[in-house]
């Protein structure tokens, strides 16, 4: 028998409140798939011959790329599941990329519930979540913070 999910609402979520998704290992392929659709051939993202006189030795995955996985494997958490029948509107983020991203490094993303604020439309309420990126060592390449608008049990 299937699990059902839960639906929550502004009122339930709680500040504090903590979660970690699932992993993802980055690919050529991704790099190679995010370059046509974007459109961005910067060879830090293209040429293994030039970033091999780079800082990094090797290409690197778009910095949008990155906040692009995190996103997705933010969608693969219960916490997602949850709220996702309530969302409005994703409103906007801050964000800051920290470190490089190589081919076959294994993200996953730490987040937490930040802030909650009501609205001036009683059905509505925003929360802020505090996103963090790592590898598989641990280092903390991309972070910041995203604000959603979700209903409110009116």
């Amino acid at each position: 028998m299937a699990k059902e999910t839960v639906s929550r609402y502004w009122e339930d979520l709680e500040i504090g409140e903590e979660y970690t998704t699932p992993s993802r290992t980055v690919t050529e392929a991704d790099i190679v798939s995010f370059a046509g659709l974007s459109g961005d051939y910067n060879e830090l993202h293209t040429s293994e011959e030039f970033c091999k006189n780079t800082a990094f030795g090797t290409r690197i995955a778009h910095g949008l790329l990155g906040l692009a996985i995190a996103s997705g494997l933010f969608t693969r958490t219960e916490f997602c599941l949850q709220t996702s029948k309530n969302l409005v509107a994703f409103l906007g983020l801050d964000w800051k990329f920290k470190g490089p991203i190589k081919i076959v490094y294994t993200l996953t993303v730490k987040f937490r519930v930040v802030d909650k604020k009501e609205t001036k439309n009683p059905g509505r309420g925003v929360y802020t979540l505090k996103r963090e990126v790592y590898n598989q060592r641990g280092e903390m390449v991309q972070e910041g913070e995203t604000q959603l608008m979700i209903k409110r049990r009116t």
